[in-house]
Parts: C-alpha cells; sequence; structure tokens
C-alpha cells in the first residue's frame, strides 16, 4: 500500500507588515523546502496574536509532521488549558491555513480540490457602497453595478451625526481602524432607525429589482429595535440583514425571528462553532459569516458549515480589509467546495496590500476564483512587506448622545 513520508516542521516564523494596514502572517517551512503561509490579522490586536504564535504555537510545531493537520489542530487546541477565544482561535487558523497550502503544494493541486473538488463555477461576492447621504450611497452602488457586481451593501451616514461606522472616506477602499488611540463617536439608534427605510425605499425606487442588497447594523440594536427594522424592510427583499444585536445572547434572536422575514446574518466575530451553535440550530439566522482566520481556521470552519447545512443555513464569510489576501484565498478555496455556500464579502486591498500577498484569485462578473496554483495561491513578498512596518491602530468606539459605552 502507498504510504506518504512524513514532512517534518523545521521552522516557522511571524511577519508583521503593514502596506496601509497591519497584517499578521505565519510562515510554516518543512524539511523538503514547502512553505505555507496562513494569516493570523485580528484587527486592533494584531501583536497580541504575533506573541502567541511566537512565545507559544511555534515551539510547539517543531518536528511535527505537517501533513497530520486534523492532529495538529486538536492538539493545539485542546492542548491549551484556556480554550477559544479570538486570540488563540486566530493563531491557530494561521496554522491550519498554512498546514493545507503546504499539502495542496505537495499534492500539487489548488486546495479547493483537496477539500472535495469545486461544487460551483466561482464564488459570487458582494461590494461595499456607501456615502454620507442617501444620494451618494446609490451613486456609489451604480459604479458597482457597473463594474459587473449583482450583490451589494449598502451604508448610509445618519442624519444628525457627525460619522457612522462603516461608511467609508474612500469609496473602494474601506478602512475603519484610524488611529493609534481610539477615536470616539456618538451613536443615535432613533435617529439610525429612521433613516435605513429611507435609505431602502429610494435604493428600489432608483435602482430597481435586479440587484441584491445588503445591510449591515454592526450589533448597535436591542433584539426589539432590530425586528422593528427587519419588519420595516421587508417591502425592499434583503438579501441580508447583518448584525443587528451583539449575539453574546444567541437566543436574543428568537425576538427577532418572531417578528420578520427579513433575511438574518451574523458571526464575523465569532472563534468557534459554540458560539453559533444555538443560532443554527434553532435557525435563528439564514447566513453563518464565520471567517477562516477568526474562528480556528479551514478544518474548523468546514465544521461550522457542516452544521449550518442540516439546518438550512448558508455561509456568507466576512471578507473585509482586516483578513489578508492569504484569508481571502483560503476563503475562496472553501466557498468554492462547500454544498451551502450563500455569497462571500469581498472588500478590495489597496495595490500596496496586493504586491506585498501576490495571488492568483481574481475578480470577473461579480464573482471571484481563487485560480488553480498549487496550494492557496497567494505568496508573501518579504523583502516589500519589510518597507511597511507595523503601526499601530484602533477601531473607533461609540458612545450614546448621553455619553454611555455602546457597541462598535
Amino acid at each position: 500500500m502507498h504510504t506518504v513520508s512524513n514532512l517534518p516542521i523545521t521552522a516557522a516564523r511571524v511577519i508583521v507588515t503593514c502596506p496601509g494596514r497591519n497584517f499578521v502572517t505565519l510562515k510554516i517551512h518543512t524539511a523538503e523546502g514547502i512553505y505555507g503561509l496562513g494569516d493570523a490579522t485580528l484587527n486592533g490586536r494584531e501583536l497580541a496574536v504575533a506573541s502567541y504564535l511566537t512565545d507559544h504555537v511555534i515551539p510547539c510545531l517543531i518536528g511535527r509532521d505537517a501533513h497530520q493537520i486534523e492532529d495538529i489542530w486538536q492538539f493545539l487546541y485542546r492542548g491549551a488549558y484556556w480554550q477559544r477565544g479570538p486570540v488563540s482561535m486566530s493563531a491557530i487558523a494561521a496554522v491550519d491555513t498554512a498546514l493545507w497550502d503546504i499539502k495542496g503544494k505537495v499534492a500539487g493541486l489548488p486546495l479547493y480540490q483537496l477539500l472535495g473538488g469545486a461544487c460551483r463555477r466561482s464564488v459570487r461576492v458582494y461590494g461595499h457602497a456607501s456615502g454620507e447621504s442617501v444620494a451618494e450611497t446609490i451613486a456609489a452602488c451604480r459604479r458597482y453595478c457597473e463594474m459587473g457586481y449583482t450583490a451589494i451593501r449598502l451604508q448610509s451616514g445618519v442624519p444628525g451625526l457627525k460619522s457612522t461606522y462603516g461608511v467609508s472616506r474612500d469609496e473602494m477602499f474601506y478602512e475603519p481602524a484610524d488611529g493609534a488611540l481610539p477615536s470616539e463617536n456618538v451613536w443615535s439608534s432613533s435617529r439610525y432607525l429612521s433613516a435605513v427605510p429611507a435609505l431602502f425605499e429610494a435604493a428600489r425606487a432608483q435602482l430597481g429589482w435586479n440587484i441584491d442588497l445588503l445591510h449591515d447594523s454592526h450589533h448597535r440594536l436591542t433584539p426589539i429595535e432590530a425586528a422593528r427594522l427587519g419588519k420595516e424592510l421587508e417591502p425592499y427583499k434583503l438579501f441580508w440583514l447583518e448584525d443587528t444585536v451583539a449575539a453574546d445572547n444567541q437566543a436574543s434572536f428568537r425576538l427577532i425571528r418572531q417578528h420578520t422575514t427579513t433575511p438574518l446574518a451574523a458571526g464575523e466575530v465569532f472563534s468557534s462553532i459554540w458560539d453559533c451553535k444555538q443560532l443554527i440550530e434553532e435557525q435563528l439566522i439564514d447566513y453563518i459569516r464565520a471567517t477562516v482566520v477568526h474562528a480556528g481556521g479551514i478544518s474548523h470552519l468546514r465544521r461550522v458549515a457542516a452544521l449550518a447545512d442540516l439546518y438550512h443555513v448558508k455561509t456568507g464569510c466576512h471578507g473585509a480589509t482586516d483578513l489578508s489576501p492569504i484569508c481571502m484565498a483560503a476563503a475562496l478555496h472553501f466557498d468554492l467546495s462547500i454544498p451551502n455556500f450563500g455569497i462571500q464579502e469581498y472588500m478590495r486591498h489597496t495595490s500596496e496590500t496586493d504586491a506585498v500577498f501576490p495571488h492568483e484569485y481574481r475578480f470577473s462578473s461579480g464573482s471571484l476564483h481563487p485560480g488553480d496554483a498549487p496550494g492557496l495561491g497567494v505568496d508573501l513578498d518579504e523583502n516589500l512587506a519589510a518597507q511597511f512596518p507595523y503601526r499601530r491602530a484602533y477601531l473607533p468606539v461609540n458612545r450614546l448622545e448621553d455619553g454611555t459605552m455602546t457597541n462598535w
């Protein structure tokens, strides 16, 4: 019987670079000279993951067989007394992704082929259209339509508020981490709840019904507020309404479900299957948004998708610019291979980021394909990366009009 020889891990190291925003990359080397890359970026807490990898994970990897992806995942997860959490799961994800990259290179196959092959021709993506006003947002949406997008997220400034999280200063390259210390914004749910239905009423009147529209509330509402918003948006047939409430209490989605048929999406901040177990099993959401880097890697995200498939829940992986092209490529291979794929978020990286992380995936007619290069199809230009040193950057925080802290 043919057996595959061991492939010992000989070295691993962390590379931190900031070509417009911070990225943390794990590079694992093997005895045969084959290396793999994994994304370990955790927005606003990047160095915590870099330290966790360098000080606690990498020493445990040296000498292990790079082919034993599942065993290494279980060792890193079960071997730590303090399990889960975004720092440790992002570190595990980086190892897992890098090992899958190595396995694909050894096999000479693109990763999606090792995951069971393609279930579809390409991966449908959605873009982000935003503006300070409804008119600006709709104009941005038209430009995305001209680029070939068939699904677009709409976010608009809220009248009476100086700034709104999710509204970009740059139409194509959105980066919310904006300072060496957190900036503080003022938030009003009542103003927001009045503004959003008007945005989608105007969008449908001007854009028609042949484009799928999405919206993100960024966890700011209470369950009853979210229920009201979902109900008011029903006439405009959204593809989904995302992150209406903080999902720490998964049962809170029951109240939202009782009052609206607007499809619900959640999960970009989840780090394990336990964060979404109740949401999926009770069919309280329609799309699970967990992503490769924050949810334990490709191996763990496949488990999440398999559970979701049992309950008619589709995937809609987070794909903002705080995920490097390594993670985007991993997500695309994952998306292409699973039966219950829904849609993939796609926020374009800057030209500097694309140069640091040259990649095979390409956009065409509203979709992406990961390409057919062995492994992930992404590399890292370390010389160029060294020209962009780390810069501390935080996401903004929000206070209500009376000064009370609230969610993002």
